[in-house]
Parts: C-alpha cells; sequence; structure tokens
C-alpha cells in the first residue's frame, strides 16, 4: 500500500509544516495615524526574512513595522497623505511620484499591506492613472492598486540575505525548518514506487507521461499540472 505523498502531508497542515508561533513576534501591518513616529528598536524575527522596526507613537504605544533599508534606531518616520520620496515614510499610492521604488503595498484600501514584503525586495511606480496607479512588481507583472492604498517609499531591509552561504546542510535544514520550508527537497523519481508515482524502477526517469489533468486525484497529481499548452510553438 502505498504512502501519502509530500505534497498531502504539507498540505494537511501538520505542526511540521507550520511555522511556528513563538517565531513570528507581530503581525507587520500599517498603522492608521497620521504623523511622525520614532524608531525606538530593531530586532531579529526568526519567522521572516527581514527584522522588524518598533515605533513609538507620541501617545507612547507601540508597535512593529517593516524597515527600510537604512533605517535605524532614533530615526524617525511620516504617515501621511501627501506626496514624498523620503525613504521610510508611508503615504497613498497615488502620491508617489512615478519611478519610485515602495514596498509593503496594500491589497486593497485599509489592509495592513499585501505586497513586497520580503527582504530587499521592492517594486516600483509605473504611471498614475484616473481609476488606479499602475506598479511594476519584482516578478515583472504591472498590477493597477486602487489610489487610496498605502505604501512605504525605499526597499525592504535585509538585503542580500541570499548572499551568504550556508557553509553545511545542518544549518540549512534548521534554517529553513524555522519558516516552516521542507528541506532537502528529493526528486521524485529517486524515490521508492510507494512514496511517489515517479518511483521505482532503479532508473532516474519517470517511466511515463509526467503531464496530467488538472482534475487528477491528489494522490497522482504530481509533475506537469495542467500544461497551458503542448506541441511545437508556432513562430
Amino acid at each position: 500500500m502505498g504512502k501519502n505523498i509530500l505534497q498531502q502531508k504539507r498540505g494537511a497542515a501538520r505542526p511540521r509544516f507550520i511555522s511556528p508561533s513563538h517565531r513570528h513576534v507581530a503581525d507587520v501591518k500599517h498603522p492608521h495615524f497620521e504623523g511622525e513616529v520614532r524608531v525606538t528598536e530593531l530586532i531579529h524575527a526568526a519567522g521572516r526574512t527581514t527584522p522588524l522596526a518598533q515605533i513609538q507613537f507620541p501617545d507612547g504605544t507601540r508597535m512593529f513595522i517593516l524597515p527600510n533599508e537604512g533605517l535605524r534606531v532614533g530615526g524617525t518616520i511620516r504617515y501621511t497623505k501627501e506626496s514624498t520620496i523620503d525613504p521610510g515614510n508611508t503615504t497613498l499610492i497615488s502620491k508617489i511620484p512615478e519611478g519610485t521604488p515602495i514596498f509593503n503595498i496594500e491589497g486593497s484600501p485599509g489592509d495592513g499591506g499585501k505586497f513586497t514584503r520580503s527582504a530587499g525586495s521592492y517594486a516600483t511606480i509605473v504611471s498614475h492613472n484616473p481609476d488606479g496607479t499602475v506598479v511594476a512588481l519584482r516578478s515583472g507583472q504591472l498590477k493597477k492598486f486602487h489610489p487610496m492604498c498605502r505604501a512605504t517609499v525605499g526597499n525592504v531591509a535585509g538585503g542580500g540575505r541570499g548572499e551568504k552561504p550556508w557553509l553545511k546542510a545542518g544549518k540549512k535544514f534548521w534554517g529553513l525548518r524555522s519558516v516552516a520550508k521542507k528541506w532537502p527537497i528529493v526528486r521524485g523519481v529517486a524515490m521508492n514506487p510507494v512514496s511517489h508515482p515517479h518511483g521505482g524502477g532503479s532508473h532516474n526517469f519517470s517511466g511515463g507521461p509526467t503531464s496530467k489533468k488538472r482534475g487528477t486525484p491528489p494522490r497522482a497529481n504530481v509533475g506537469k499540472i495542467a500544461p497551458k499548452r503542448t506541441g511545437r510553438r508556432k513562430v
């Protein structure tokens, strides 16, 4: 009898594939506030690729935000609805000049930020239209956002983290484990036939087609899922 493949185990949300809650310091969102705040602390967040900055409001309350590159303890940033190009300031996306790098972009007004939040990443304002602002995301996709969505000017702190080598397998295993990512990743053709549909046969190929229909049952839904095209590409 075969076993569940890795994708099924991950989808079942077992503890092994869930990032532990104690590694996530806070739910980082844009505050509903206008004015200037002071940065009181920069901390390491194990469950994220970026550090976090603690800010203090005029009334003494504090919260955590995603810092921009170059932010330091004791510095100040502003939350406003006016036009700004100062790194770290947050304003309406429609008020940011074209060509400006931004991050932590709201998907809909008031949701606190959903796009471009990983270390070192940034998006770029392409154009402003009456019905929205077009932004070039890091993937190259052009996406239109509501004019009242907010974003932070600059790029996310923590850039260059991928350039540091892991040095040994154990550090990479535990490093990815902290963010609930499975490593090492084993090829299906290298497994036993009970562990994966591509396994077995004492050879390094699947032994048959690897393209599957979109409605294929989970146990067999491996390989190339519902390819968008087949055959030769026409010039």
